[in-house]
């Protein structure tokens, strides 16, 4: 849709719920609509309307009123639904609900091969219900145009699902490698820590502020993937793929990476679509749950449940909470926010990343809540092939202390478990092909962060 086309925002609560139009008016102007008018209603969802039918009429006559080309329902519309609604509106205008207008987004934010694959897969399984629907109306020689359904093609639910299927085993294959590469890169020494929460927390500006003082280029011929840049702006959805970045947190070798921002609401089939994005997040070593700290309290509440209930029973990784934004916010108030939100983020860190305040101590967390390492004392031969050896535990851990006395070199370092036992084949490796005194290996049987 191009900017600026004229849209009616409309939602329905339950009664006794008061209907917030702000997120659905962010979402149409993200998407390029103007919203020329709004529209709410509180009361049980009625089955033909989704409003009661009298609050459609009403709706009919502000589309007519404000000269709208679409009308943009902040709800969950059925195709039957999104059917009957269409044939009380004037001809041509159209009605989307909230997770079309999502989905639109999302395809104009798509710059990659697999954030176009999951934006077609949702789309996909979002048409195939009402392709079923289409089908059902056309049995019934209901009129053509099907009030924003769209036009009927009998052929069109096979289609969808072959579809469908393609796309999966191209996004499994795909979902493969990088599960592959996140291995090569721990294997390489490497913590991941995910980006996540809700859209427009500050997720891209923390990521700079965390990587702004290391050049991803050192390690272009490790990981070619690796993203220079994540944008920030003020818009919802800004980041639709993933962004990864080195970034510096003291001993350990960070990679950082940027992900889709959660949204409320989410249908299990939009969530599952996005599921080889999401995985970066799932499967990381630890996660950043971002906060916008400037927001309501309430707002703030809800935003984290709605993250948790995204990272539920998948996440595998330890959560922390950071409160962004608090550049905007007064210290009397953000105590008071974070006391009132501590059984849903007990702990958190408290950060500007557009102005760096307090970063240093996120750095310092994210070293504390990393996996834990252990802490190894290699002895070796003189020899280059030690040399090496030292060398590559410089690179995939952190040596705390080497000490040469002629014919040995005594090294103490901390790494991840599994580069800690690579370490120690290495050393038989050296044993049994260098010169010298035999190399041994001793593990002192202690565990840092």
């Amino acid at each position: 849709m191009s900017d600026g086309t004229p849209a009616v925002v409309a939602k329905r609560v339950d009664a006794g719920e008061s209907a917030d139009l702000s997120e659905i008016t962010d979402l149409a102007r993200a998407a390029g609509y103007e919203v020329v008018g709004e529209l709410s209603q509180s009361r049980e969802e009625d089955a033909a309307f989704h409003f009661g039918e009298g609050k459609v009429d009403e709706l009919t006559a502000l589309a007519v009123d404000a000269d709208a080309a679409v009308v943009i329902v902040d709800n969950r519309l059925g195709p039957y639904q999104t059917y009957n609604i269409g044939g009380k509106l004037p001809e041509g205008v159209e009605v989307i609900d909230r997770f079309t207008l999502i989905l639109e987004i999302f395809g104009q934010r798509a710059n990659t091969r697999k954030a176009q694959l999951q934006v077609e897969l949702a789309e996909l399984r979002y048409e195939l219900p009402r392709a079923e629907a289409k089908a059902s109306l056309a049995k019934r020689d209901e009129r053509p145009g099907f009030m924003g359904l769209g036009e009927y093609d009998e052929s069109r639910e096979q289609d969808i699902k072959a579809q469908i299927s393609r796309i999966k085993n191209e996004l499994d294959a795909i979902a493969d490698k990088e599960e592959t590469r996140r291995e090569q890169r721990r294997e390489s020494g490497f913590d991941l820590v995910a980006l996540a929460g809700y859209t427009n927390a500050g997720k891209s500006t923390l990521m700079r502020r965390l990587a702004e003082d290391l050049e991803v280029g050192e390690n272009d011929d490790l990981h070619p993937d690796l993203d220079p840049t994540a944008e920030s702006e003020d818009r919802l959805f800004t980041t639709l793929g993933t962004t990864t970045r080195r970034a510096e947190t003291g001993t350990r070798d960070v990679l950082l990476t940027d992900t889709v921002g959660f949204v409320s609401d989410l249908p299990h089939w939009l969530v599952e679509s996005f599921k080889s994005t999401l995985d970066s997040v799932y499967r990381a070593d630890l996660v950043l749950l971002v906060v916008d700290a400037s927001e309501p309290v309430e707002e703030m509440r809800d935003k984290l449940v709605t993250c948790h209930d995204t990272l539920y029973e998948r996440n595998e990784a330890p959560i922390v909470t950071v409160l962004n934004k608090i550049d905007l916010v007064d210290p009397g108030e953000l105590e008071r926010k974070t006391e009132a939100l501590r059984a849903l983020a007990p702990n958190p860190v408290v950060v500007s990343g557009l102005t760096g305040e307090n970063v240093s101590a996120l750095a310092d967390r994210i070293e504390n809540e990393l996996p834990e390492w252990r802490e190894e004392r290699l002895l070796l031969p003189m020899s280059d092939d030690s040399m090496s050896l030292v060398s590559w535990l410089y690179d995939h851990g952190h040596v705390e202390n080497e000490e040469y006395d002629g014919e040995n070199v005594l090294v103490e370092f901390a790494a991840r478990p599994a580069i800690v036992e690579k370490a120690r084949a290495k050393a038989a490796d050296v044993r049994t092909g260098g010169a010298g005194t035999e190399a041994g290996a001793e593990t002192d049987g202690g565990r840092r962060n």
